[in-house]
C-alpha cells in the first residue's frame, strides 16, 4: 500500500448529539419505563427496529421511546410522515445510529449534512452516473457478475444460503461499476481481504451508533476504535491506492463511479471533489449500495418460495420474454418488461424496506399533527416498516404478501408519501435506478434458469445490520429446461 493513505487521514471531527427535547413534549410510549434507563429494559440489541415494531404496536402515529438520557421520536403514520417529507418545511439529518457511520464514509453522499458542500457537489457530480445511457454501461457488469453466480450454484451441492449469496453478487457488481475492481467473490477459492475489512470497519461504526445513548459511550467507542482501527486503515489504504494509481496512469475515462469523479468538475463552479471525499463516496457505495439490495432480493425470493402461485406467474413472465433457453440474459430493452417482478420486488421492499428509516428536522420551528411544536434542533425518524403497513392507506391486509397492490389500477390515487424504501427528497437514494435495474435482471436471470424451493418448516428471521436481511434463507435449486 502506498503512504498517500496518510495525506488524505480521516479528519472528521466530534460530533455533538443535540439532545432530543422536543421542549419537553411528551408522546405514547411503551409500558415498563424505568427512571434513569428509560425504555432500556424492552429493547432488544439485536433487533432494535423489530423490539420497537412489537413494543409500540398500537400507540398511534407518533412515539417516544427514551434510553437513558437520549429521547427518540419516532413517526408511524403515512399521513404524518407526509408532512415530514414536505422539502420547503424539512431536511434530512443524521440520527446518532447514522452520524456514528461518519467515521467510516465522512461526508459520502449518505452520511453527509445536508449543509455541507461537499453534498451538493458530489450530488451534481454524480447524477450523469445514473441516467439511461450510464446504466447501459453498467448492464453488461451486472450480467457477468450475475453469470458468475449461477455458475457457482451449479457447481453446488444442497441448498445454498440465498442471503450470503445476494451480499455477494451485489458488492462484486457494485465494486465493478464503482471502480472496475473484480473481488473474486465467485471465481477465488479465498475471500478477498478488502471484504472482511470493509465489513469489520462498517460493523465498528455501527456498534458505537448502537451505544451512543449509553453512560460510557465515548470509553466504549474509543475501544471499539482500537480493536478495529487496522481494518478501517486496510479499507482506507486500498481505495486511496486506487485512486492514486487511477490519477497518475492518467486513466481518466466516464467508464465508472470513479473515473466521473476524478474527470468531472462542476459545470458552474468548476469545483471538483477531494480525493479524501471521492473515498468517502466510493466507501458510501459499496456499503450502503450492496446491502439494501442483496436484502430486497432475499425477501424477495423468500415471499416467491412459499407462493407457489406466485412463483408460477413470475417464471411465465421470464419464459414469456426470455424465451425457452434457461440461459437465456435479458437485454437492457428487456428489463422494464418484468412488471410481475417488478411488483413482487416492490412489495418485499414494502414489508422490509432494507434501510428501514430516515430522520428529518425543521428548516424552522414549526407545528406538525396540527400540534407537535417542532424546533429546528429537533429530530423525528420515520419508520418506514410501520409507515408501509398503515391500514389507511394500504389496507386491513396490509401485513400480506400481495405484489398486485402495485398494479397500475391499484396504486392510483394513493397517499402521497405512503411508499418510501429509497428515502426521499433531494437526499433520496440517487443509485435508485441502478439498484432496481440489478434486482430485476437477477430475479429474471435465476427465475428463469432454476425452479426454487424453500424449507418449509423456515420462519423467516430477519437480521438487523446497516441494513435488514433474512437470516438462515436457503433454496433448493433445480434447473429449468
Amino acid at each position: 500500500m502506498s503512504n498517500e493513505s496518510t495525506n488524505l487521514s480521516r479528519q472528521i471531527p466530534e460530533e455533538t448529539i443535540v439532545r432530543n427535547d422536543w421542549s419537553g413534549q411528551a408522546f405514547p410510549h411503551p409500558a415498563g419505563r424505568k427512571p434513569i434507563l428509560g425504555d432500556v429494559l424492552g429493547a432488544d440489541r439485536a433487533g432494535p427496529l423489530q423490539s420497537t415494531m412489537r413494543r409500540c404496536a398500537g400507540l398511534g402515529p407518533i412515539f417516544e421511546l427514551n434510553v437513558f438520557a437520549q429521547k427518540f421520536v419516532f413517526v408511524a403514520g403515512a399521513e404524518l410522515a407526509a408532512e415530514l417529507c414536505d422539502e420547503t418545511r424539512f431536511h434530512k439529518t443524521l440520527s446518532p445510529g447514522v452520524a456514528a457511520l461518519r467515521e467510516f464514509t465522512g461526508d459520502g453522499l449518505f452520511t453527509a449534512y445536508s449543509d455541507e458542500p461537499t453534498w451538493q457537489l458530489a450530488h451534481d457530480l454524480l447524477r450523469p452516473a445514473f441516467t439511461k445511457v450510464a446504466m447501459q454501461r453498467y448492464h453488461p457488469i451486472m450480467l457477468a457478475a450475475t453469470s458468475e453466480l449461477l455458475e457457482s450454484w451449479d457447481g453446488r451441492e444442497g441448498p445454498v444460503d440465498v442471503s450470503a449469496d445476494m451480499t455477494k453478487l451485489t458488492l462484486e457488481t457494485i465494486s465493478r461499476a464503482a471502480f472496475s475492481r473484480d473481488l473474486g467473490s465467485f471465481t477465488r477459492q479465498d475471500t478477498n481481504p478488502f471484504v472482511p475489512a470493509m465489513v469489520a470497519a462498517l460493523r465498528a461504526g455501527q456498534r458505537k451508533g448502537v451505544f451512543n445513548a449509553m453512560p460510557g459511550a465515548g470509553l466504549l467507542a474509543r475501544r471499539i476504535n482500537r480493536r478495529n482501527a487496522h481494518y478501517q486503515a486496510y479499507v482506507d489504504s486500498m481505495i486511496d491506492d486506487i485512486i492514486a494509481e487511477r490519477r497518475q496512469g492518467n486513466d481518466l475515462d466516464d467508464r465508472d463511479l470513479l473515473g466521473i469523479m476524478l474527470s468531472t468538475a462542476h459545470p458552474d463552479s468548476g469545483q471538483r471533489l477531494t480525493d479524501r471525499n471521492i473515498r468517502y463516496q466510493i466507501l458510501t457505495f459499496l456499503a450502503a449500495g450492496h446491502e439494501t439490495t442483496s436484502g430486497a432480493l432475499s425477501f424477495a425470493l423468500y415471499y416467491l418460495s412459499r407462493d407457489p402461485e406466485l412463483l408460477a406467474e413470475a417464471q411465465a413472465e421470464t419464459d414469456a420474454i426470455l424465451g425457452a433457453d434457461p440461459d437465456a440474459e435479458p437485454t437492457f430493452e428487456q428489463v422494464p418488461k418484468f412488471r410481475h417482478l417488478r411488483r413482487v420486488f416492490d412489495e418485499g421492499l414494502r414489508l422490509w424496506p432494507t434501510a428501514p428509516a430516515f430522520t428529518r428536522s425543521p428548516n424552522a420551528d414549526t407545528v406538525i399533527g396540527g400540534r407537535y411544536r417542532m424546533r429546528t434542533q429537533d429530530w423525528a425518524t420515520v419508520l418506514l416498516p410501520l409507515i408501509h403497513r398503515d391500514p389507511s392507506v394500504w389496507g386491513d391486509d396490509a401485513q400480506e404478501f400481495r405484489p398486485d397492490r402495485f398494479l397500475p389500477e391499484s396504486s392510483r390515487g394513493r397517499a402521497a408519501h405512503a411508499y418510501l424504501p429509497f428515502g426521499t427528497g433531494e437526499r433520496a437514494c440517487i443509485g435508485r435506478q441502478f439498484a432496481l435495474h440489478e434486482a430485476v435482471l437477477v430475479l429474471a436471470r435465476l427465475l428463469h434458469r432454476y425452479d426454487i424451493t424453500g424449507n418449509p418448516d423456515y420462519e423467516l428471521v430477519v437480521t438487523e445490520r446497516l441494513t435488514l436481511m433474512p437470516r438462515g434463507f436457503e433454496l433448493n435449486l433445480t434447473r429449468r429446461g
